[in-house]
């Protein structure tokens, strides 16, 4: 499992020209998933998000109570060290991945995010502002 992580100023996803999650001062969180990753490596990779100290003076998403956006983005398993076409082939097919990805927006719940989310298996138009810029790829 990826997750890219990005402090913002903003973020949002548009679907279908309607605005399905939003946040302000946050983190905005893509979410990668492959084929052998399972429920507990979500919840591994939700606790690493929300502790992850990449906010200003050094504090996480769990001091500060910083909301998270997270979208899914199978992109993160492309392969392009061959060629100029990438290679999905890493990335897990959707049945595997959007309980996965549930499961890290569960997580984070529990852990008392606030949590907004795109929309799995549409077409999203995601927009940030990124502070800092700071930008941390998790890998589980």
């Amino acid at each position: 499992m990826r997750a890219l992580v990005q402090t913002v100023s903003r973020a949002s996803v548009t679907v279908d020209g309607t605005v399905v999650g939003a946040i302000t001062d946050g983190l905005l969180v893509l979410v990668g998933v492959t084929h052998d990753d399972t429920p507990q490596t979500a919840r591994t990779l939700a606790r690493k998000v929300h502790e992850l100290r990449i906010l200003d003076d050094e504090r996480s998403a769990a001091d500060t109570g910083a909301p998270v956006l997270v979208v899914s983005q199978f992109t993160l398993y492309g392969d392009a060290r061959k060629g100029r076409r990438p290679t999905w082939t890493a990335a897990a097919p959707a049945a595997l991945a959007e309980p996965l990805v549930s499961t890290v927006v569960e997580e984070l719940r529990a852990r008392g995010a606030t949590v907004e989310t795109g929309r799995f298996r549409t077409h999203m138009l995601v927009e940030s502002v990124n502070v800092g810029p700071r930008t941390v790829l998790l890998e589980l």
